[in-house]
């Protein structure tokens, strides 16, 4: 993860230096119109990856091949059912909807072309993903995610040199790296588990239990998706494609910090699922709550210096005055939505191993599909850009008390003792490390590389203390210290 923060860093910087503000909005508005798409599919991939997980987990191997083919076969029909889809429907939005630069039409159709290849690629590779984090050879899932990293950090360095349309040549080595990384994944499952060795199979009963569950669960992951690609087009109608640069780099920036908390939980998740399969409810209850608390910790110590030393980072990053204006706020606001968020992460892996989710998707999924017209209303009005990022904060909250309610009953989650020691201890940890974290700010403000280095550093070590003495109990904090010693 600290490879790939570093790669994916340096990256998009060079990417937004070779192509500039603009071009470099294009492709994140662009590119976004086609991951639009991607709500018809997100809720099966989802489903591919809970069946494999849970037969693993039931120690029913016999069934693998099946439902392994089965899923590779219903990606490639959406495949084709998205490319039929997209390419009529986002070349009319671009077209006539998207505020893009006459000139820069052409090269944007071309971006279109490329991002929907991207995607179908991505979308084949589902299954093969799934199947690596099923068995949990996260060794494997690193390499190929750090050859990945360094892929897309060859693509930067090669439209660096090139006196070309920029623009088009980055979509289409983009292409290029998913192609690669695809036969990546492909070759070592094919090499190491048996059941991924492709035939083409459609069980019928295998189909409708994926269906009915990826149905439901179509209203949570399209939610999600058109949160954040939804939010991306109205900044590019409501402000034009600069925005929509500002709004990529603080993706940029959410994705890589969010890395360290998804490691994480890409770990813990299967053996949620294995639990419940198996029936081990406490060990899957323990999980949920030290995974929560985990992964906000561990986000914590990230965001803080960065928070508080936004505009240091990003002109170190970047380079002064070289990115929008909105790009500092953009940050800041996406890394709190991220913290508020990552409290469900584990939540949300108990509630697709359960497996009747309609009830929970109807409530929570409804909850999230009001950001973008809640959003729309807000830019409507007359709010600034960053409205889009205050209402999903807000939506967050009420969807992490919608969450609470339905576990309660799908796996008897016992909502009072997750408040007390999962939420309310999060929540003091919070707000300690923010404080001390904004008074070290006013004591040493960053103005040279050895004034942000002594902050980060302060912040890290006063943070990481807050965690140790306010965010673990007694036990655990006698267990660290036992196992710290015997090492």
């Amino acid at each position: 993860m600290f490879v790939l923060m570093l790669v994916g860093l340096f990256t998009a910087r060079v990417v937004l230096r070779s192509l500039g503000q603009t071009d470099y909005g294009i492709y994140g508005a662009v590119a976004g119109v086609v991951a639009l798409f991607t709500v018809l599919t997100g809720a099966m991939s989802g489903a591919i990856s809970r069946f494999i997980t849970f037969e693993l987990g039931k120690g029913e191997e016999g069934r693998l091949p099946l439902v392994f083919s089965t899923g590779v076969s219903i990606q490639i029909l959406l495949s084709l059912v998205i490319i039929v889809l997209a390419e009529p429907i986002g070349l009319w939005w671009l077209n006539h909807k998207m505020v893009i630069p006459p000139d820069r039409l052409v090269a944007a159709r071309w971006v279109l072309q490329f991002s929907i290849v991207s995607m179908v690629i991505q979308l084949v590779s589902v299954p093969y993903n799934a199947a690596i984090i099923a068995h949990e050879r996260m060794d494997a899932f690193a390499w190929i995610s750090i050859f990945e990293g360094l892929g897309k950090l060859a693509v930067a360095c090669c439209i660096m040199v090139f006196s070309g349309d920029r623009l088009v040549l980055y979509a289409a080595l983009l292409a290029g790296v998913s192609l690669v990384t695809r036969f990546l994944y492909g070759l070592f499952c094919r090499t190491h588990f048996d059941e991924t060795k492709y035939s083409w199979k459609l069980d019928r009963k295998l189909f409708g239990e994926m269906f009915a569950f990826a149905g439901w669960n179509f209203i949570g992951s399209g939610a999600g998706i058109l949160k954040d690609q939804g939010g991306n087009q109205l900044l590019n109608i409501f402000f034009g494609p600069v925005v929509n640069g500002a709004w990529l780099l603080a993706t940029q920036v959410n994705g890589t910090v969010q890395k360290f908390v998804t490691s994480f939980t890409t770990a813990i998740n299967p053996q949620i699922t294995k639990s419940y399969a198996s029936g081990d409810r406490d060990y899957m209850m323990r999980l949920i709550f030290k995974g929560s608390r985990t992964g906000v910790y561990l986000l914590l110590l990230v965001i803080c210096p960065i928070v508080f030393n936004t505009e240091f980072l990003v002109d170190l990053w970047l380079g002064k005055g070289a990115y929008p204006p909105d790009t500092i706020l953009f940050i800041r606001l996406v890394l709190a939505y991220l913290l508020i968020e990552s409290v469900s992460y584990t939540m949300v892996t108990a509630m697709l191993a359960h497996g009747d989710i309609r009830n929970y998707q109807l409530l929570v999924g409804g909850l999230m599909l009001l950001n973008v017209p809640v959003s729309y209303i807000c830019l409507k009005l007359g709010a600034p850009a960053s409205a889009i990022y205050w209402v999903a904060i807000g939506i967050a909250f009420l969807c992490l008390g919608a969450r609470l309610y339905m576990l309660k009953g799908m796996i008897g989650l016992p909502v009072g003792r997750f408040l007390k020691e999962v939420f309310l201890n999060e929540l003091l940890v919070v707000a300690v490390a923010v404080c001390m974290s904004w008074n070290l700010s006013i004591l040493l403000p960053p103005l040279s590389w050895w004034g942000f280095l002594v902050h980060a550093s302060a912040s890290v070590l006063f943070t990481a203390c807050t965690i140790f003495f306010i965010g673990f109990n007694m036990a655990e904090r006698q267990g660290w210290i036992k196992r710290f010693l015997k090492k």
